[in-house]
């Protein structure tokens, strides 16, 4: 049982015994006493003064005598207004800094076999550039949610649909074709998806020179547009893709398949895996299937141009195209036809979409055109829908070569932490493959932690220079912290301490002890909020908490020093915990942490 579960049981007996009855409709308000006032726990009263009948600190006075004369656990309380604070006694929380010592996953759950499916889409990357920050975050939030979503006791199913088809690719294929030379990655030293997306950028300044062109001829922007032979190409390209032409499809093949082996070592730097990568190649069909069976039950409309429609006005929406004119598909056709493969090949449960907040309308959409079409499970989908992320210098564009390119900030980042490193003395007395391990741990720590500890729900923007430095929230100092509390257990098994299994009870706990075990007695429900929130946000900044706490701690106690072998042996248990914490909450988010620094 954990101590809020004790303590709703023990509140529902002593409002029972006090005033005859139990609250109805709302559960009792329990919460960690603010740091500022005595306490470990607080009620808020407020609502039960309408069973009292009596003032709020009048029934706070009540309930805080009853549960002090009838719960060991409590040794005080103390009202303020409406609020009633409560303070365990240290032998509670030296039980429960035991239990959770003997828990090797502490904090974190197991799926039983009943557990839920939970799949989760997330990187959707489009093979005509490489990954940049935008994908980052995409990346990090994504797989981070999954370990919380396994965490919370959740069986994961990790996706991934790859956009490898529409006039975007075909862009990068012509541009190719006309000015490429033969250039392969091989041949150029480039990794594919860097190759190809050069050839995007190239298509764009080609297109807009032409544009320019035919405006000084005389045409409007739009006109011109309308006009340009090099994007009436890149749509006949697309057309003849579609019609299965042999010689457009193995250009095809050959550049999507440089992209797919640079996008594998992006993926291998950030600690990104998949159960199953789907393709748009593969799932546009399916879909358009379905949307055409829609058309003949009358849930879609065709107009005069041949285009298909979905007419949501109905739903306070607007029409939403499936197919154009010319037959070819749009996104959303190929979203319809993903999840009707996903929810027939698995037994999902839940299925969630990690995507930037500019497609909140498209998800909408989705949810409502599949729950048209008989999927049940269509009104049930989670658009887990973040902001934007951006740099101090601004906005990106893939189109003008301006991303901020995925691999380039990995390098940039680890180049950062072995300079800074190595400048704070963190790297002494390492060997160069030691040092080298912990600027690399250390530079993608950095990178995403800050990224992580930002509500996914809003827009950020990412400064590399803040990003690693030892001190505040970054996740440098998390690392940092650990590495210590393993230097200070090396040194004690160096001073041949032994540490037993469970702390010894003691009656004079610290308030900094005290509260350093209320706070990593914390950890689970910290790790199920996350999950269920759908920020791994709450972690990070949990873990801030904890190591800030502990370097106060740390500063301010003696530990191998202290000459009460029982406090010596609480402290060492406290920091053993707390680096357990501190490296599984760390690993939630998917950054390691080293054992020296």
């Amino acid at each position: 049982m954990t101590i809020n579960q004790l303590l709703e049981q023990k509140l529902s007996a002593a409002i029972e015994a006090l005033y005859g009855q139990q609250p109805v409709g709302q559960p009792l308000q329990l919460q960690p006493t603010r740091k500022e006032f005595t306490g470990d726990f607080t009620v808020i009263v407020f609502p039960l003064t309408r069973l009292s009948r009596k003032k709020p600190e009048d029934t706070g006075e009540e309930i805080g005598q009853w549960l002090v004369a009838n719960t060991p656990e409590i040794k005080a309380y103390n009202v303020i207004k409406g609020f009633l604070n409560l303070t365990l006694d240290s032998a509670c929380w030296l039980n429960k800094l035991n239990e959770a010592l003997d828990q090797p996953r502490f904090g974190l759950k197991s799926a039983g076999p009943d557990a839920p499916l939970v799949m989760v889409e997330f990187s959707s990357p489009n093979t005509n550039k490489p990954l940049h920050l935008g994908h980052v975050r995409n990346n990090l939030l994504g797989s981070s949610l999954c370990r919380l979503l396994e965490a919370d006791g959740n069986k994961v199913f990790k996706t991934n649909i790859v956009n490898d088809r529409g006039i975007h690719i075909c862009k990068s294929m012509l541009a190719w074709q006309k000015w490429g030379e033969g250039e392969t990655p091989a041949s150029s030293g480039k990794k594919g998806d860097h190759l190809v997306g050069d050839y995007y950028v190239a298509f764009d300044k080609h297109y807009k020179q032409e544009i320019a062109a035919l405006m000084e001829q005389g045409m409007t922007k739009e006109a011109a547009e309308a006009a340009s032979p090099l994007m009436a190409e890149a749509r006949g390209m697309l057309l003849r893709w579609e019609a299965g032409d042999p010689e457009v499809r193995q250009l095809w093949a050959t550049m999507n398949e440089w992209v797919y082996n640079g996008f594998d070592e992006t993926y291998r730097k950030l600690g990104v895996a998949f159960d199953k990568i789907y393709y748009e190649s593969q799932t546009y069909l399916p879909g358009k299937d379905k949307v055409l069976e829609g058309l003949d039950k009358g849930l879609f409309i065709r107009k005069e141009d041949g285009s298909v429609w979905a007419d949501l006005t109905a739903e306070g929406l607007d029409q939403k195209v499936l197919l154009r004119a010319d037959g070819t598909s749009v996104y959303m056709t190929q979203d319809i036809g993903t999840a009707a493969l996903r929810f027939a090949e698995y037994p999902i449960d839940k299925m969630v979409y990690v995507v930037g907040n500019e497609q909140n309308y498209h998800f909408q959409v989705l949810s409502i055109l599949l729950d048209k079409l008989g999927f049940s499970w269509g009104k049930d989908l989670v658009h887990f829908s973040y902001g934007m992320v951006e740099l101090p210098e601004g906005k990106m564009k893939s189109r003008e070569g301006t991303v901020v390119d995925a691999d380039d900030l990995v390098e940039e980042m680890v180049t950062t932490a072995r300079d800074t490193s190595r400048e704070l003395g963190k790297l002494d007395g390492l060997s160069n493959e030691e040092a080298e391990a912990i600027a690399v741990m250390v530079g993608l720590g950095a990178l995403k932690y800050f990224i992580l500890k930002v509500d996914p729900r809003k827009n950020m923007t990412f400064n590399p220079k803040e990003s690693i430095d030892f001190n505040g929230n970054t996740g440098p100092f998390i690392q940092y912290t650990h590495a210590r509390i393993r230097s200070v257990l090396r040194k004690a098994e160096a001073s041949d301490i032994q540490l037993p299994a469970a702390a010894p009870l003691v009656d004079d706990l610290s308030e900094k002890e005290l509260y350093l075990i209320r706070l990593l007695n914390a950890f689970p429900d910290t790790v199920s909020e996350a999950a269920q929130a759908y920020s791994p946000a709450v972690v990070a900044n949990y873990l801030y908490d904890l190591a800030k706490e502990y370097n106060q701690f740390y500063h301010d106690y003696s530990i191998l020093k202290e000459e009460n072998a029982d406090k010596r042996t609480i402290r060492l248990l406290l920091s053993e915990l707390t680096g357990r914490v501190l490296k599984n909450g760390m690993g939630l988010l998917g950054i390691d942490v080293p054992e020296r620094m």
